[in-house]
């Protein structure tokens, strides 16, 4: 009989303490390619120390992630952060350089480059016209730079997006409408995404799993209609308990 491939992304043991702070305790956990994963939890559960474990942003103290197969402490930094779509909290643009070559950044690192027409397909992939490429993030909307933070994540045609709080600074309107867009790419591009968020309602409403975090572990791992029917425990369901009680509060406006 032949083995099962393994998992996509793999979470091994994994631990991270910082002094005598556990911010991840022993996470073990399977992500398979194609799968729209949310991270959620309060502030200070875990959610994004774990998530920039994958990428080596943070090493863990103990245990380890494999992205397929391969443990990402093995080889350079550069390299395996080269195979994954990191959209920052904030945007994190460098205000002195123009649109395309932020876009480019993460491949020059690795010594590529992209040419100007991959520059304006990348944009036309976020629904940004092609002639914002020279542009200096200053001139952009707050949305306008959260989709070319999501065009540079997708510069190094990675099949793992990873995603930190990535609309929390966006009005509502824009807020949705990129989310809305970020599910289309994952779709289109065949992409496995992990994001955190703090916002059930967008993890229940963008995401195909939702795991919970709290105090550094994760307390539930379920599909959105799962947590919706009620299952998870206490903490899922406080969590979801929040959207519940605002779509309450405005259907009885409207009474």
């Amino acid at each position: 009989m032949t083995p099962a491939p393994p998992a996509f992304l793999r979470f091994e043991t994994l631990s991270k303490t910082y002094d005598d702070v556990h911010a991840v305790r022993d996470v073990s956990l399977a992500i398979e390619s194609g799968e729209f994963v949310a991270l959620v939890g309060a502030s200070g559960s875990g959610k994004s120390t774990l998530l920039k474990c994958i990428n080596r942003l943070v090493e863990p103290t103990f245990g380890r992630v494999l992205l397929d197969g391969e443990d990402v402490l093995a080889g350079p930094a550069p390299l395996i952060r080269r195979r994954i779509g990191y959209v920052f909290q904030g945007i994190g643009l460098f205000p002195h350089m123009s649109v395309a070559q932020n876009i480019a950044l993460t491949p020059r690192l690795v010594g590529e480059s992209l040419t100007d027409a991959r520059i304006a397909e990348l944009l036309e992939l976020v629904e940004l016209h092609p002639a914002m490429a020279s542009r200096l993030p200053a001139e952009l909307s707050g949305g306008q730079r959260q989709r070319v933070g999501v065009a540079r994540a997708l510069a190094g045609d990675s099949h793992l997006l990873l995603m930190d709080e990535p609309f929390g600074a966006l009005d509502p309107i824009t807020r949705g409408q990129l989310g809305q867009r970020v599910r289309g790419l994952h779709r289109e591009l065949g992409l496995t995404t992990v994001m955190v968020t703090h916002d059930m309602a967008e993890a229940l409403l963008l995401a195909s799993r939702v795991l919970v975090m709290d105090g550094g572990q994760i307390v539930a791992d379920e599909t959105p209609s799962a947590l919706l029917a009620g299952k998870g425990g206490l903490v899922a369901q406080a969590l979801v308990e929040v959207p519940r009680e605002q779509a309450r509060q405005l259907a009885g406006m409207g009474e």
